[in-house]
């Protein structure tokens, strides 16, 4: 299952990091417009990262993760997936997400993906950029790598699909792992009921065969969706994923 609406980041706040954050409006080259939030750090380290959230879309979970972020040096901006059929709007607890998420493509999620960089190369100094997603943004941030034209220095994935069909027309990771360009960081969940070691070890294959520096890591007993505030018995597991993933993009903790 993808994060509840009430869950959290499991990361201390530090408001003395952030210089600022908003919700703002973007255009994809296609002309959609679509929301997204972003936050820029008080002490920039010159590393941006494009958040892209679970299957539910741009909910308060994610625009507190890229205040973390901002408040780590690092400039972040959040999206969402559903400007093309769900307009500009909240996605909160009563959303019905699930049609909006099949009418996506993998067109016009690298389209929105692009615009989002757009923006955060526009509006702030950073010097590598990096992707990182969770289940549906995991696969999705995966697949990045792939967008040479991205030029990013770096992908994270939390508990993304590397194989196998998706709710939409985007390719499995495993598949398309030849194009990709970039390091791969891959977090993964020992206790994931959707995605098994078998399916981790035919990506882990994939990107060795690829010559893709890469680091695919499995947290033991942790299941899907473990990076939360609120799953406290998995508080090490997210500490641990969370100074991984800082460390990847080459920001200390």
């Amino acid at each position: 299952m993808c994060f509840d609406h009430d869950s959290r980041p499991p990361i201390v706040p530090d408001p003395s990091g952030m210089r600022d954050a908003q919700g703002v409006q973007l255009e994809a080259a296609d002309g959609n417009r679509f929301a997204a939030y972003e936050a820029l750090a008080a002490h920039p380290t010159g590393a941006g990262v494009v958040i892209l959230p679970d299957v539910r879309g741009l909910r308060t979970y994610y625009r507190e993760l890229a205040e973390r972020f901002a408040e780590r040096g690092v400039d972040a901006i959040a999206i969402d997936y559903f400007g093309r059929t769900g307009g500009i709007g909240d996605r909160g607890p009563d959303f019905e997400y699930m049609p909006h998420a099949a009418a996506t493509t993998y067109a016009g999620l690298a389209a929105d993906i692009h615009a989002a960089a757009r923006r955060l190369r526009q509006d702030s100094s950073i010097d590598r950029l990096y992707t990182t997603g969770f289940c549906f943004g995991g696969r999705l941030a995966f697949l990045t790598a792939g967008m040479a034209d991205l030029d990013l220095a770096g992908v994270i994935g939390f508990y993304g699909w590397p194989t196998g069909q998706a709710r939409n027309d985007t390719p499995a990771p495993a598949d398309v792992a030849s194009s990709f360009t970039c390091p791969v960081l891959g977090i993964f969940g020992g206790a994931d009921e959707g995605i098994s070691a078998d399916a981790v070890a035919t990506f882990e294959r994939a990107l060795t065969e690829a010559g893709i520096e890469h680091c695919l890591t499995t947290y033991d007993g942790a299941p899907h969706s473990f990076f939360d505030r609120k799953a406290a018995e998995f508080a090490d597991a997210s500490d641990r994923a969370w100074a991984e993933t800082l460390g990847f993009m080459g920001v200390a903790r």
